[in-house]
């Protein structure tokens, strides 16, 4: 049996207290399981780094939000363009919208009223500025108010709220 190993290369901080939260998950299936934050690099040192990895034969994931894009297939291009031609399309995870959004398809109703916001039945459309609208004045920070989030966070009610999520689960296992 062959040593499989797994990057995902996330934008950024936020992105990272989150894998931290699921890494276990994939850590059942590699044998080496990291992230790597590319937002703060230079695309140069990106494309290097995935020269590496694919070197090495390990498996990558590429998490990119959406953001302001149109569709899914203009993120992939767009992030192809600046980090590598050679990018494996289906190794680009689009966060729709953004990694907020994610966080928030992990609660349920309960986990909600815990926390002190209202529920969602989907959060594809959940931007930061509108997450940063939700948090109740108890929390210190908007860390806080994270950590809070992942210490409810279920995997199998995130996949329900939020297509990208449950895609990325799919394509990751």
């Amino acid at each position: 049996m062959s040593y499989k190993r797994l990057w995902v290369l996330l934008e950024g901080s936020d992105d990272e207290r989150f894998f931290e939260k699921i890494k276990p998950t994939f850590e059942k299936k590699f044998d080496f399981v990291q992230s790597w934050k590319y937002a703060q690099e230079p695309p140069k040192k990106t494309r290097n780094f995935l020269k590496s990895i694919k070197s090495m034969k390990s498996a990558y994931l590429f998490w990119a939000d959406i953001n302001s894009l149109p569709c899914i297939s203009a993120k992939k291009d767009a992030t192809k363009k600046i980090f590598s031609r050679r990018l494996d399309e289906d190794n680009i995870i689009v966060i729709i919208k953004e990694i907020e959004s994610w966080y928030l398809a992990g609660l349920d109703n309960r986990s909600c009223k815990e926390i002190g916001i209202s529920s969602f039945s989907n959060t594809d459309e959940i931007t930061k500025e509108r997450f940063n609208s939700l948090i109740p004045k108890k929390y210190d920070s908007r860390i806080d108010f994270m950590i809070e989030i992942l210490k409810r966070f279920s995997i199998e009610t995130a996949k329900k709220k939020n297509r990208s999520f449950n895609y990325f689960m799919v394509k990751a296992s």
